[in-house]
């Protein structure tokens, strides 16, 4: 069976300018993701008269979580930043549509990944421009066909 990321399997190379769509998207979901935790944030300390205060430091990573997990294996099957930018995630192995577990999964790589930069060089080497965190949720992100 032909790999699913090969250029056979699918239309005329879909991981042409990957990489490049993949920055100015994370950038695009960042300022989305800020926006929200923003709102939410004020309303919440609003609405508590101050007293979540102190519960609320980890919304952000919480709110970036469900927003890659439930964006990315819903319908669409990318983030606003990456459907802008003509961008989808599928699973690796078949191509199939990107499961919750899988896409929160990844969201969740990908900030530790932050702790270590020199991981992002990763997919300047594979074949397949993926990087480790892509490769540890088990997914690859094409251009849409």
């Amino acid at each position: 069976m032909a790999h699913f990321a090969s250029a056979t399997a699918l239309s005329s190379d879909p991981l042409a300018g990957v990489r490049t769509r993949r920055i100015v998207a994370l950038v695009l979901d960042l300022i989305l993701v800020s926006i929200l935790a923003t709102v939410i944030w004020i309303a919440l300390l609003v609405l508590t008269l101050g007293l979540s205060l102190f519960l609320l430091p980890p919304l952000y990573p919480l709110i970036a979580f469900f927003y890659n997990g439930l964006t990315v294996s819903g319908r669409k099957m990318a983030t606003p930043g990456m459907r802008a930018l003509g961008l989808e995630m599928r699973m690796h192995e078949d191509g199939a549509r990107t499961p919750f577990i899988n896409a929160a999964a990844h969201a969740l790589f990908f900030y530790v990944s932050w702790f270590f930069p020199p991981i992002f060089l990763v997919s300047l080497v594979d074949s397949e421009k993926r990087c480790l965190h892509d490769m540890l949720a088990g997914v690859t992100i094409v251009r849409r066909s």
